[in-house]
């Protein structure tokens, strides 16, 4: 497992809302592809609980044992023998604390009003709450009742059940009825395993009512800015075709559905599925059914307020429906090695995305290289973009010998090409006379036999095959928790960018793209106008990376790093071609 991440440094207060890593990455391909091709040519929540009695003191629910001797809520039906009143005095709490976690419920709901993840901590410092404290006086508490009668759901919801503890203090059995309608519900912990197991029991007159298991308004690290983006319903259907670009490659898809995707109202669907929840980034609650089990899933809207007081759209889900739920439960952090410990199927909560073949080896190369050699994932990453551009060396030098053999042919009809240039001197890029001037040239290219495309596109194809691995890496930072609040050098979390009010590593790549621009030749062929906006690409890629997780900066930084040894060594080994001497001015004619 991987190493357990430090407190990472409280940040400043939120700013605005800015634009997201993924954003900034897509413009950045958007940006590189227009310069390396194109400028050649041109979303109903519940009533609100009833006021409760006074809390007791935590771990005073056993004391709740004793029935309230108030008349039912509702009467039975005409005919039909009122059941026992099953109710306590008042509202007790009840924790359950382990090795991993602290969990706070209350016996108004039978319900979980605090889950504490003892281990890993928000961007302010503090252990983890997974439960949105904002949205419990919105929508019911994490483990509610949905039923579709919602008379009886308010009625099971906010009642107070009887509490009976378990002797060790890791379980807790809550029962409750109004005379009418009953509810049991069980919950068992384990000291050191994010696994429990949930049992829930719904009657009304009797007879076995369906019913589901909630956590609404929201899940996970409350702590981060736009979170809401993050939030998920995920279920994994085995049987969905996986596919890639459109084209089927296998079987087994995980399925997520963000607050956008129900903004018009729930979705329901249900099938044999792996397990089901609700998860964000770095964490996750699913329901793990037994095997053949049919699941049902409802995601649904809520809406929570949010750091500045406004109305933030947050995921929900129901899960399981049957009369009798007893399921397995995953509360805690989305950890490959952990994930795998506690039940195989969770391997698949990791969404590796489009370019999985390539993002999952490479954290697992990572992972591998931060448990036996560097022990820290910054320098993994250093080591791990070395090593890959030691694979790319070869195609880079190919592409490069193809460029220079280019040049030194372009070198010798220069005077041609300047004297076409001289002849459209001036003429901006709409004008109708650059096309011809682009066809002057393209004629003078073909009688020579030089192909200028060619040995573009050689020199570029390793950058292009950078890009798939540039978005892979995007991938790992994003969805693996291990880098979450990882420490290097200066940065204290290399999942997020930098705390310091200036980011340092930003403005030493955007240096070192500069160097590596300076040490390589620049084609004679080259349009002015395209030169030109080339030697502006370090800065808008300096734009794009400032506010991007340190891990991918550093990644980018090193590959600059790894670009210059390369460089200065093909520059040794194939210096560029001399420059022409200039012409002898005409000799004058003595008189």
């Amino acid at each position: 497992m991987a190493d357990l991440p430090k407190p990472p440094t409280p940040p400043g207060q939120p700013g605005p809302k800015e634009m997201s890593m993924e954003t900034r990455l897509l413009l950045a391909f958007l940006l590189m592809g227009l310069v390396l091709f194109l400028t050649p040519y041109f979303y109903k929540p519940p009533p609100p609980p009833p006021k409760s009695s006074a809390p007791a003191a935590a771990n005073q629910a056993a004391q709740s044992n004793q029935t309230a001797p108030a008349a039912p809520q509702q009467p039975a039906a005409a005919g039909e023998p009122a059941a026992p009143q099953i109710q306590a005095s008042a509202e007790q709490e009840f924790t359950v604390d382990t090795d991993l976690y602290r969990i706070r419920f209350s016996n108004r709901g039978a319900v979980v009003r605090s889950w504490v993840l003892k281990k890993y901590f928000d961007r302010a410092g503090k252990p983890l709450e997974l439960v949105d404290q904002a949205a419990l006086a919105k929508v019911a508490a994490p483990f509610a009742l949905s039923l579709n009668n919602e008379q009886a759901a308010n009625a099971l919801n906010y009642g107070l059940y009887v509490a009976k503890p378990d002797p060790d203090g890791l379980g807790i059995t809550y029962e409750f009825s109004d005379g009418r309608h009953y509810a049991k519900k069980s919950f068992a912990f384990q000291k050191n395993s994010y696994r429990s197991q949930v049992a829930t029991e719904v009657t009304e007159n009797g007879a076995p009512v369906e019913h589901m298991i909630e956590w609404r308004g929201g899940f996970g690290d409350a702590s981060v800015q736009n979170r809401a983006v993050d939030q998920h319903a995920v279920y994994f259907d085995p049987s969905a075709p996986k596919t890639f670009l459109s084209f089927p490659i296998g079987q087994g898809k995980l399925i997520t559905d963000n607050s956008g995707a129900v903004k018009n109202g729930p979705l329901t669907t249900t099938g044999d599925y792996l397990f089901a929840g609700v998860d964000d980034r770095f964490f996750a609650f699913v329901v793990l059914p037994q095997d053949h089990t049919a699941t049902k899933v409802e995601a649904i809207k809520d809406d929570v307020p949010g750091p500045n007081g406004k109305p933030e759209a947050h995921i929900g889900v129901e899960v399981a429906s049957s009369a009798a739920n007893s399921v397995n439960i995953f509360i805690g952090p989305k950890d490959i090695d952990l994930l795998r410990k506690v039940d195989p199927r969770l391997d698949q909560l990791i969404d590796w995305g489009w370019f999985g073949v390539i993002a999952k080896p490479l954290f697992l190369a990572l992972h591998w290289l931060n448990d036996n050699i560097t022990h820290n994932y910054g320098w993994a990453i250093i080591l791990i973009t070395v090593l890959l551009n030691l694979v790319l060396l070869p195609l880079r030098f190919s592409g490069m010998k193809a460029s220079m053999k280019s040049q030194r042919r372009m070198q010798q009809i220069q005077p041609q090409i300047n004297a076409i240039n001289a002849k459209y001197k001036g003429i901006g890029l709409r004008d109708p006379r650059k096309q011809q001037q682009n066809q002057e040239l393209m004629d003078l290219y073909s009688k020579e036999g030089i192909n200028p495309m060619a040995s573009a596109a050689s020199g570029c194809l390793p950058m292009l095959i950078q890009l798939p691995v540039l978005y892979a890496f995007y991938r790992v930072i994003a969805v693996t928790i291990e880098l979450r609040g990882a420490h290097w050098l200066w940065v204290t979390d290399l999942s997020q960018p930098e705390t310091l009010a200036i980011h340092l590593l930003p403005i030493i790549m955007v240096a070192t793209q500069f160097l590596v621009q300076s040490m390589t030749p620049t084609a004679p062929s080259m349009d002015p106008s395209q030169a030109k906006m080339m030697r502006f690409m370090p800065l808008m890629f300096g734009f794009f990376f400032y506010n991007m997780s340190s891990a991918l900066v550093l990644y980018w930084l090193t590959g600059n790093l790894t670009g210059i040894a390369q460089q200065w060594l093909v520059n040794r080994t194939m210096p560029p071609p001399p420059a022409r001497p200039p012409k002898a001015a005409p000799k004058r004619k003595k008189s």
